[in-house]
């Protein structure tokens, strides 16, 4: 009976966890469609406002190029000359431009939007990839906010329902302290213990851990598997995906009309990123062919990403750097392995083909790290394959890595030396990535030093361009990463964060890169903390496994196995006390009646007592959530949202199409300079030569 009443009991629970998932999912993505559909429409401002006009310069010349390839075709396309740009030099556009925003247009509009205009397409594609753009950044911060499954010895502060023995419960996050000499140390012995206790007191006090303890996942198949759709990784990354789809710093390149690199690139960039986090899913030592295929994944991503835009270089030694670094905190195993040689190997071979690109992933200095990386990869898994193989110990094999690697290098090194003396292989290091380093003024390229863009960046553009709340809240989203939810996965966005801001601080333009991640670090800040108040109000936390596996859900909320111990050890009881009453007697049993009626009463009156203490826990949650929603999140959101309109208008306003006033105050639409390049176009020959700027001269080139 007592068992029969345990699996009534679970059940129940799981029933109302399922009754409030699939509400809860539904809202979810719902809420992902809104945010989505509002990236899209404050883009289209500039289209609303003056019709489908590509903006700009840069455009021009790109449409120009789109529409080139449009009616010649690949071929003709990487061998053509233009000799109507940089007259009378003349430019190889195939062999000096990046082409994937030119290939992607000509796919659409030959396999997608058959019947809309080439140029339309061109004026709609930054928008699309901002949405796109949005999603793929929320679904970074999921992935970073997910907890990945270890099984380590358990930690109390870490884990809800540690058990006291020796046994080993899945590890779900970390702290970077841990794997810091010296600090790991006071971590253990200090931090730990401090915030062991801080945690059994606010259950003492209230009657539950608040959700500040990380909830057990169910082992299914005897392996820990990695909670799908969780929350707070929901939250996070929705709210990441409400923040990127209006943060100016991302605006400022994918408003509708600006056919620019860089409002693919942008979409290329955060997709590659995400599925180099999700190829890195699972423990140091995870072997799956999941691995395989992300890493995959990542590799013609990458592709992707070379194809577009120069920027491409910040990606690979971005990843390159996040490797280092894991091997460095000792997280070296087959999972990273794999992840990252597949990943390299593919994205490199096929950035080669790019012809613009060429063999400079071999041969420029700055690129040269990630290639570094590889190749020190291959000699530490030759390494670890050497000692499983021998049975090395510690001493045995830290002495074979200093001779392996020292051979490595000097042939490595010596090799590098010869091809660079004879034959001069290896390139220098570009103007503009020298420009982050050492003072505009002193790069030795005027060009580059002219450029408003190039200049170093002040606090009021990142509060421009990344509004107030952001600004203030992703240096919370990377300690909370830092020092709580540390993970493989989640340790990139601190690489990320770190490499974004001294960059950006070098040069203004480059803001355009912190957009994703302080996006991320936001929503994951803002997204952890709409959980918590909503475990504490509603006491649910949703998982995918509530809706397809709800037997053991419900078991996993009542404490997890611990609830079928107790049913069974209370059933083994009652059949004992029957045993012992037939030999004692009545009075024996008499006397066991009036001792177990205390035991319930004592039992009753802390339960009510302690469910006293719940409900006022979760009414003064309630409260807080209320008075936080209304005061500070909703104004804040609103004040957020009419800075990313504002700036919009700003940004949709296309230089060759002005506007101005009359005196009475009517809106006049300028049309003068397509009206001009128009008339060059209908009273000039075909083979006139007009002195211009460079600017102006591209949409010369595209409009006469």
């Amino acid at each position: 009976n007592s068992n029969n009443n345990s699996n009534k009991k679970s059940s129940e629970v799981a029933v109302e966890y399922k009754s409030w998932s699939i509400p809860f999912y539904t809202l979810a993505s719902m809420t992902l469609l809104y945010f989505l559909s509002s990236a899209y429409n404050i883009r289209m401002t500039a289209i609303r406002s003056v019709g489908t006009v590509i903006h700009e310069f840069d455009p021009y010349f790109n449409y120009r190029a789109t529409e080139y390839l449009y009616y010649n075709g690949i071929s003709k396309f990487f061998t053509w000359f233009d000799h109507q740009s940089w007259y009378p030099l003349g430019r190889p556009v195939g062999t000096t431009i990046y082409p994937g925003m030119q290939v992607t247009a000509v796919f659409i509009k030959n396999h997608i939007m058959k019947s809309m205009s080439l140029n339309d397409i061109c004026v709609y594609i930054p928008a699309w990839f901002g949405a796109i753009a949005s999603l793929f950044t929320g679904l970074l911060a999921y992935e970073c906010s997910l907890p990945m499954p270890v099984p380590m010895p358990a930690s109390p502060m870490l884990h809800k329902d540690a058990t006291k023995t020796k046994q080993c419960q899945p590890k779900y996050y970390g702290s970077i302290l841990e794997h810091i000499p010296i600090l790991n140390i006071l971590y253990t012995k200090i931090a730990i213990p401090i915030l062991t206790l801080f945690i059994k007191a606010i259950t003492i006090l209230f009657g539950t851990d608040l959700g500040l303890a990380t909830n057990t996942i169910i082992p299914i198949s005897n392996t820990y598997q990695t909670p799908h759709l969780s929350s707070p990784a929901v939250e996070s990354g929705l709210i990441t995906a409400m923040l990127m789809a209006i943060v100016p710093a991302h605006m400022m390149r994918s408003v509708a009309g600006g056919y620019d690199n860089e409002s693919i690139a942008n979409t290329a960039m955060v997709m590659t990123f995400y599925l180099w986090c999700r190829s890195l899913r699972g423990g140091v030592d995870y072997k799956s062919g999941q691995t395989l295929f992300w890493a995959i994944l990542t590799g013609f991503s990458y592709f992707y990403m070379v194809a577009v835009w120069g920027g491409y270089v910040f990606v690979i030694n971005l990843i390159g750097i996040h490797a280092a670094v894991l091997v460095g905190l000792g997280r070296f195993g087959p999972k990273l392995y794999r992840a990252y040689s597949i990943f390299y190997f593919i994205g490199t071979t096929l950035a080669i083909q790019v012809p613009v690109v060429g063999w400079t992933p071999l041969k420029s200095l700055e690129q040269l790290g990630p290639a570094g990386v590889f190749v020190a990869f291959q000699l530490l898994a030759f390494c670890d394959y050497y000692k499983v193989k021998k049975k090395l110990n510690v001493v045995q094999t830290w002495k074979l890595r200093v001779v392996v690697f020292a051979i490595a290098a000097l042939v490595v090194f010596g090799l590098a030396g010869i091809l660079d003396r004879h034959f001069g292989f290896f390139g220098p290091i570009s103007a503009r990535v020298r420009g982050l380093f050492v003072k505009h003024t002193k790069t030795g390229n005027p060009l580059v030093d002219s450029v408003a863009e190039h200049q170093p960046a002040s606090s009021s553009a990142y509060t421009q361009y990344l509004g107030d709340s952001i600004v203030t809240i992703t240096p919370i989203g990377f300690l909370l990463v830092a020092l709580r939810y540390f993970h493989d996965p989640s340790s990139f966005l601190l690489v990320y964060a770190m490499a974004t801001y001294f960059f950006s601080h070098k040069m203004v333009r480059l803001i355009l890169l912190t957009a994703p991640i302080a996006s991320v670090l936001t929503g994951i800040a803002l997204g952890r903390l709409f959980s918590f108040f909503m475990y504490n109000v509603l006491g649910f936390t949703p998982c995918l496994f509530d809706l397809f596996s709800p037997e053991e859900s419900g078991t996993s909320s009542d404490g997890g196995s611990g609830s079928g111990t107790s049913s069974s050890s209370s059933s083994s009881s009652s059949k004992d006390g029957k045993k012992k009453s037939k030999k004692n007697g009545n009075s024996t049993s008499n006397t066991a009646t009036t001792k177990s009626k205390k035991n319930d009463d004592k039992k009753n009156t802390y339960k009510y007592l302690n469910l006293i203490r719940i409900i006022a826990c979760k009414i003064a949650a309630a409260i807080g959530f209320y008075i936080l929603l209304t005061k500070e999140c909703i104004p804040k959101a609103m004040q957020f949202y009419e800075h990313a309109s504002q700036v919009a208008v700003q940004m949709s306003h296309p230089t060759i199409i002005m506007k101005g006033k009359t005196k009475n105050g009517d809106v006049v639409e300028i049309d003068d300079y397509r009206e001009c390049y128009w008339w060059l176009r209908d009273n000039t020959p075909e083979d006139a030569r007009i002195m211009a700027l460079w600017g102006y001269g591209y949409q010369i080139t595209a409009l006469a």
